[in-house]
Parts: C-alpha cells; structure tokens; sequence
C-alpha cells in the first residue's frame, strides 16, 4: 500500500461567498432575511398541516415533511454561514463539517425522494380518485416516509464515513460557503477516485431514479387529463398538480444547471451561486409557492389571520 506523508487536520477555513469586506454586512443582512423567511414559512407550514383538521390529508402529510427537510437544509448551512460574514476568518471544525456534511445531505436526498413520493400521490388522486383512500391510506404513506428517510441516512452515512476516514495532508481551505463533499475530496491524500466514484455513483441514482419517477407519473396524468370530456375536471387537474409541477421544476432545474453545463464554464463561481439557490432560495420559495398556488392552504391562512385578529381586538 502506498504510503502517504499527512498532518492531522482539526479544522477548516471556509473561503465563504465573497472575500471583500465591503459586501459582509449587506450579505449578512440579506441573506438573514432570506433565512428568517425559510424558518417562518416552514414552521408555519408544518404546523398548519399538523393542527388544521382540513389539511389532514395525504398530500399535506407530505408537505408537511418537504417543509421539515427544506428547514433541515437550510439550517444546516445558513446559521453558520451567517455567522461567518460577522468574523475574521470562516473556521469550522473537523468534527462539526462531518456533521455539517452528514446532515446536509441527508436532506436533500431526502427531498429528492419526498418529490417523487408527491407526484405519485397526485397520480393516484387524479387517475385512481375512487381507490385513492384506499391506496395512500395512513400506513402507505409512513412507508414511503420512512424508506425516503432511512435511505437518505444511508447515503449520508456512507459519503461522510468515506470521506471523513481519508487522511488529509493537511490542507484546510475548503473553497466554498460550507462543507460540500467535492471541495473536501479535493483534500484528500489518497483514497480520491474512491470517493469520487462513490459520489457519482449515488449522485446518478438520485438524479435517474427520483426524475424518472417523477416525469412517468405526470405522463400517466396528462394522459388522463386529456381523456377528460370536461373542461372544468381538467382544469381542476392541472391546478392539483400546479404547485408541486412548480417546486420540482424549480428544484431539478436548479440541479440541472449545476450539473449539465459545459465543462468550460466558471465552475466555481457558478457552484457557488448554484448552491445559494438550491440551499437557501429553494427552503423559502417552497412554503410560498404552497401557500400563494393552493386553495387550501390559503383558506386556512385567512382563517389564522382572522381568528388571530379577533383575538388581539
């Protein structure tokens, strides 16, 4: 076995968004705002689902978890990235990154799955509507839940371990706002292709797999709508479906110009910008999206609101 000469590393310097000092506190400032949004309207979404007697239904079940694993995300990197805009230099520690890393990916892979698990849901409710109770009964759903959560601890586990095992040679500069698993394979003193591999390997299961449960459900869909004689049921259909079409064009566009670009492209900064958008916009576009495109959902907001203004008056 090849031996490799290595320093054993404690922490990271995380290099941020922007080295000019000029821009700290306005992107403090920014992206603070854009974190408190995030935090309110996904509490407020799980809360709802929970309490609401009229989103006690298998769609908003789901909902209520694309909220949690949109907080779980954004909280995993927003808090300490705001903190670094307000310090001189951006460490973390060995430990904290692995964890940081672990639970980053654990939810976005889990969103990966929770998606395709709501696209089969409005599958069901629209081409099989008289089976759906039967179907997406309570049970049903914890299933695909659990399966969705114990397979996104799974690959979290195995990158992080991978990763984390691997000597460094003690270079510490990851070249990013947070611990991404690239930028610190990049460290490493050996073992590099291995992860890498590992990565590609899940990277293009999530990306196959979840789409293409996804993009055959809505196939299935259109069909039926389209077989619809009344004009009023499809337009019923399609707005069903409107706010979840939303969220996963946004989210798997996202990854698409991550990932799909040309190689001569400035990879880095486009990383970056790329990351912001599916760690940080996507967390706060989602409980909006939900809450401006879906009757329901906008009900029980003015019914809140109502009820709370009774209150104080």
């Amino acid at each position: 076995m090849e031996s490799h000469n290595f320093t054993m590393v404690t922490e990271f310097i995380l290099v941020g968004i922007t080295d000019s000092s000029e821009l700290q506190v306005p992107l403090f400032g920014l992206f603070l705002f854009i974190y408190l949004i995030t935090l309110v309207g996904n509490l407020g979404m799980v809360i709802l689902t929970m309490v609401e007697s009229r989103l006690q239904t298998p769609m908003y079940f789901f909902l209520r978890y694309l909220a949690t694993t949109d907080l779980g995300y954004s909280t995993a990197v927003g808090p300490k990235m705001l903190r670094n805009f307000l310090v001189e230099q951006n460490t973390i520690s060995f430990y904290f990154c692995a964890v940081q890393l672990s639970f980053f990916n654990m939810f976005i892979v889990s969103e990966f799955f929770i998606l395709s698990a709501m696209s089969y849901d409005r599958y069901v409710a629209i081409c099989k509507p008289l089976l759906y109770n039967v179907i997406m009964s309570p049970r049903m759903c914890w299933v695909l839940i659990a399966i969705t959560y114990l397979y996104s601890i799974f690959v979290a586990l195995i990158v992080t371990i991978n990763i984390f095992s691997s000597p460094f040679c003690g270079h510490n500069i990851i070249n990013h706002f947070y611990c991404d698993g690239l930028p610190l394979i990049s460290l490493l003193c050996s073992y590099k292709k291995e992860n890498e591999m590992i990565i590609l390997i899940l990277s293009t299961i999530n990306l196959i797999s979840s789409p293409l449960v996804i993009l055959t459900t809505y196939l299935l869909i259109l069909r039926a709508i389209f077989r619809m004689n009344s004009s009023e049921g499809r337009q019923k259909a399609f707005s069903t479906c409107g706010s979840h079409l939303t969220v996963v064009t946004v989210f798997y566009g996202t990854l698409i110009f991550m990932y799909v670009r040309p190689k001569s492209s400035p990879s880095l900064n486009n990383d970056k910008v790329a990351s912001i958008f599916y760690a940080l916009i996507i967390p706060m576009l989602n409980p909006l999206i939900y809450s401006l495109r879906n009757k329901d959902v906008k009900y029980v907001l003015r019914k809140t609101g109502k009820t709370l203004q009774n209150i104080s008056s």
